[in-house]
């Protein structure tokens, strides 16, 4: 008695439906918590509201959000499995190492890539900022983690290799991961940290009791993210070409990569990973490109004219989307009568369209 009770109270917004209405009885507009937990789960709909949840606004509900926050922990789980399963095949433990030195480009990237994103948290949490803690702890376990720092690492695997460097910096990231992602998606992580930490003494009794992430000058690692950008940027300019053509994801292609500098030097020491992980077979020549890399891929001439064709049909189409988009928003009688959804939803699919015509002439003139 005589306490005082709180020192910080945060206010949020009001949660609104999705046109923008409180949320009432009266309305028959509100939404039963128990209902979207069971269909969703816990932690996706907290990951959902946490990142719709911006100071000074007020959050529209809105279902469509959940799959993706699901799908996030579903993301999270899957790559959980994978560490779990080789770990079997490499003869290891569940355990929380000591890490090794970061001896490897994608080691020295990913230790960089935490400590910003520890960073980011951590000043965004302070101020109460919660949307934009938990859409880094978003990007950096599945746009980091998962999709290039796991890929990476996994080329590395051997069985029965034991807790080498490798799977020390692997796994000491993961665990940092899960503590980072803790606040936003508690009982995920705690599920994955227990399985991790495998009741070894002298750890903390849950995750939520263990240390949370800090800033180290010393983790950032200038050379080895702009390295890995490079990296980065030769396998996706090679994934997203595989894309545009259509390119069955199993065939191998053939491809000249030209670098010089810092480009020409990634390349040549990650020649493997880019051929394994974009599906090519990779010459690295010095040369004087106009940009960082160019790319170049070997096709036959009859494999060019399919291509030429079936990007014509595809850029005659879009013409035509284009060309229907404009005429309804051209018209001042269709405009008075449709819903501003409506029209939003039609001037959004129109700066789509002359995207990817854009895109789609690029690729053509490139054939």
């Amino acid at each position: 008695m005589g306490d005082v009770p709180f020192r910080h109270v945060y206010i949020h917004g009001i949660v609104r439906d999705a046109q923008g209405k409180k949320m009432s009885k009266t309305r028959g507009n509100t939404v039963d918590p128990l209902d979207i937990t069971e269909k969703y789960g816990t932690d996706a709909v907290r990951m959902a509201l946490l990142t719709a949840a911006a100071p000074g606004t007020d959050i529209l509900w809105t279902e469509d959000k959940l799959p993706a926050s699901r799908a996030f922990g579903n993301k999270i789980w899957n790559a959980a499995r994978f560490l779990f399963l080789n770990m079997e095949r490499a003869g290891i433990e569940p355990c929380i190492p000591e890490p090794a030195p970061a001896e490897t480009l994608e080691d020295k990237w990913i230790k960089s890539r935490l400590n910003a994103a520890a960073d980011t948290c951590n000043r965004a949490l302070e101020v109460n900022r919660y949307h934009e803690a938990a859409q880094t702890m978003w990007h950096f376990f599945w746009g980091e983690f998962c999709d290039w720092y796991i890929e990476l690492k996994k080329l590395r695997f051997t069985d029965n290799s034991g807790l080498d460097n490798n799977w020390r910096n692997l796994l000491t990231t993961f665990e940092a991961a899960l503590r980072l992602l803790s606040p936003a998606m508690p009982f995920l992580t705690e599920e994955l940290w227990q399985r991790l930490a495998n009741g070894a003494p002298g750890l903390p009794k849950s995750v939520t009791l263990a240390a949370y992430p800090q800033y180290s000058a010393e983790a950032h690692d200038a050379e080895a993210e702009r390295q890995m950008a490079l990296l980065q940027a030769i396998i996706t300019a090679a994934r997203t070409y595989r894309a545009d053509q259509k390119i069955d994801p199993k065939a191998k292609l053939a491809a000249r990569l030209i670098a010089s500098g810092e480009a020409l030097a990634v390349a040549q020491s990650f020649r493997e990973s880019i051929e394994k992980l974009a599906g090519l077979t990779l010459t690295v020549e010095a040369g004087a490109p106009k940009k960082d890399f160019e790319l170049v891929f070997e096709m036959s001439d009859a494999d060019a004219e399919a291509g030429r064709k079936r990007l014509a049909k595809e850029i005659e189409q879009l013409e035509k989307n284009i060309a229907n988009s404009e005429r309804q928003l051209g018209d001042e009688k269709f405009l008075s009568r449709a819903p501003e959804h409506i029209v939003a939803s039609i001037k959004d699919k129109l700066d789509k369209y002359k995207l990817e015509l854009e895109a789609k002439r690029a690729a053509l003139a490139g054939l």
